[in-house]
């Protein structure tokens, strides 16, 4: 089978890819910044039922700097560029997740054209897809683009955005043979596999440990984590995906208190703590002024964004789970993990 590449190893969807490519039959090798967290990044294999871990081969990259990414990428037959700077603030410069992820993309792009491989397949963002525009009812598609100038583009949104412009223009300009899909995700839950949750969990997690008395009044269109490693392994073999964007959503947009409905109709007792109303935008405001995780929230009010994952369902053969059993299967992990606090 094929020697594949997955940036960013000890990420949520980074960790999902390589569990399927693992079961796949594929030979797995990952970038972590320090490879101190090899074993923390085995345990979230061995949690998502890997047989071999161990035969996962660890290299230390980083983003921002060129070493390590030349020999990471030597031998490989296809790249899944999956690693992607997050802060869990929001930064007063905007450049501090920018410019690691766009420059930190050509640099993996740049490897993988040097060292011979057939296709990278991007995780881009659905932020690079649908912010920057007037509220609207049709749903976005793979030819829409954000804004970056728009007033609801916060520096994460911005980055997503600038970083895969940036890839297609260095395939444009200078990939030589090298091909380049791109997955463009929602909102990404699905079962966590350790402690460290991905800030998109984080949703059910506050949902469950009622850390607020009432749901701010923001949709989110949803898709499995599984599902997404799905797409990104059809990508990185299909011929026709070969040059193409395709977002991942499994359908309708949910508001904050429609997945809080979810979770009380099916988890009982478990999700006693779930807010029963929804939160008014001027109080969603206020809290922000004190609650810095509420301030990037504020240009999501009431707005709601459709997708459309029309594409990769006709090209690719996908097929996502639909958003309760998305939900279900992240709250019932976050339980089974000890993950939920109040």
């Amino acid at each position: 089978m094929s020697e594949v590449l997955v940036t960013g190893g000890s990420g949520f969807i980074a960790a999902h890819c390589m569990l399927q490519l693992l079961s796949a039959g594929h030979r797995v090798r990952t970038t972590v910044r320090n490879l101190a967290r090899r074993d923390e990044v085995l345990a979230m294999l061995r949690q998502g039922g890997a047989a071999a871990p161990a035969d996962v081969a660890f290299h230390a990259a980083d983003l921002t700097m060129d070493a390590g990414w030349a020999e990471a990428a030597n031998g490989c037959d296809y790249v899944l560029h999956v690693a992607s700077p997050l802060l869990p603030y929001l930064p007063k410069d905007e450049n501090e997740l920018i410019a690691p992820a766009r420059e930190g993309t050509l640099r993996v792009l740049r490897a993988a054209r040097d060292a011979g491989v057939k296709r990278v397949v991007l995780t881009s963002s659905f932020a690079a897809v649908g912010y920057g525009h007037p509220s609207r009812e049709t749903p976005f598609n793979e030819t829409d683009w954000t804004n970056v100038e728009g007033d609801d583009v916060q520096p994460y949104v911005k980055s997503k955005a600038l970083a895969e412009r940036a890839a297609w223009d260095f395939i444009a300009r200078e990939g030589e043979s090298l091909e380049l899909a791109a997955i463009n995700p929602v909102a990404v839950l699905g079962p966590a596999l350790g402690p460290d949750v991905s800030a998109s969990l984080t949703l059910v997690q506050a949902l469950l440990a009622g850390r607020t008395p009432a749901a701010p009044r923001i949709n989110f269109a949803l898709v499995d984590v599984r599902d997404v490693a799905d797409l990104h392994l059809r990508a990185m073999l299909h011929p026709a995906a070969k040059g193409e964007r395709f977002l991942a959503v499994a359908g309708e947009p949910m508001s904050m208190f429609e997945i809080g409905q979810v979770l009380r109709q099916h988890l009982g007792e478990a999700a006693r703590r779930v807010p029963r109303r929804e939160m008014p935008d001027w109080l969603a405001r206020a809290l922000a002024l004190v609650v810095p995780q509420m301030r990037g929230m504020l240009p999501m009010l009431g707005r709601r964004r459709r997708a459309s994952g029309e594409k990769a369902r006709r090209l690719l053969g996908w097929n996502p789970r639909p958003n309760d059993e998305i939900i279900l299967a992240t709250a019932e992990s976050l339980l089974a993990l000890g993950l939920v606090k109040p």
